[in-house]
């Protein structure tokens, strides 16, 4: 009888042995194929052969990396609230500046997309290279020129007054002291605005908004560029521009701190239409004829 019992305790405890055994060999073989499904399925976070480890924050650097630099296509920062410089019509920016930048784009050989956004966020926007140039209206100043390098000017230009017809609180620039100006964000209109004595400046994002309030009497004054003044003033038979200028200015074409080729391009285009008289055409178009020196 107890060689029996013996008989059976010793094929109890075999049988376990042999079970424990193939249990270890399917989790070994479980592991293994789990490993290859993952590495397939590309998510496996072993080292690859070369030490480095796939991570989001590499694909977040490969994201941040430039676009190619064969791109088809360059792209213009404006402000469409300056015209005739720079304007909406039929649902596309368009202007004296676009003309030129179509002009710029077709010398390079590609396409010109155009990015409008407010004229103070252009130059940050072409120092994170958001954009390829600034065509704007944008007067070449030594402060500016510390942060863009401007191209030749393309066009002599002067800060004007707007005031209301029925008022004679503003005849010019000495009465602006103590005065509430209206100017446009980021200009140099604005900029000489707050060196007035006293006045108290209201910046707008765009000039027209200003000559409605100075229209409705909220106003003083209005200090803008002279072309977009005497668009704002053709439309509105409340206000009138006065004879004495605040300024003289020029405008220029801005580019980044590095792009020097583009810089280069851009005065080529520049002399380019002053020379080919299509420069006069396009002043033509948007200004009617100049002015006899």
């Amino acid at each position: 009888m107890k060689k029996l019992m013996c008989l059976f305790l010793m094929m109890v405890i075999t049988m376990g042995l042999i079970g424990c055994g193939q249990a270890k060999e399917a989790s070994k073989d479980i592991n293994e194929n789990q490993e290859v499904d993952a590495a397939a399925d590309g998510d496996s976070t072993k080292d690859s052969e070369d030490g480095t480890v796939d991570s989001e924050e590499d694909d977040k650097e490969d994201a941040d990396k430039p676009v190619d630099e064969d791109k088809q296509f360059i792209v213009m920062g404006t402000n469409a609230e300056f015209p005739p410089f720079e304007y909406i019509a039929g649902g596309e920016v368009t202007g004296f500046d676009v003309d030129i930048a179509k002009k710029i784009a077709e010398k390079l050989g590609l396409e010109l997309k155009i990015e409008n956004m407010q004229f103070s966020g252009l130059i940050a926007a072409l120092q994170t290279k958001k954009i390829d140039f600034i065509a704007a209206g944008m007067t070449n100043t030594e402060e500016r020129a510390k942060s863009v390098n401007f191209s030749q000017d393309y066009f002599e230009a002067s800060q004007v007054i707007i005031v209301k017809k029925d008022s004679d609180a503003v005849k010019g620039k000495a009465d602006l002291e103590g005065k509430k100006i209206g100017v446009q964000l980021g200009t140099t209109g604005e900029m000489e605005a707050k060196e007035i004595a006293d006045a108290t400046v209201e910046s707008y994002d765009a000039g027209f908004a200003a000559v409605m309030d100075l229209a409705n009497g909220k106003l003083d004054a209005v200090v803008i560029d002279q072309k977009p003044a005497e668009k704002f003033v053709s439309k509105n038979d409340k206000v009138m521009i006065l004879e004495e200028e605040l300024t003289k200015e020029a405008y220029a074409i801005a580019v980044n701190k590095e792009d020097d080729a583009l810089l280069d391009t851009i005065n080529q285009v520049i002399q380019e239409l002053q020379e080919s008289g299509e420069y006069d055409a396009l002043y033509e178009k948007y200004f009617g004829e100049q002015e006899a020196e």
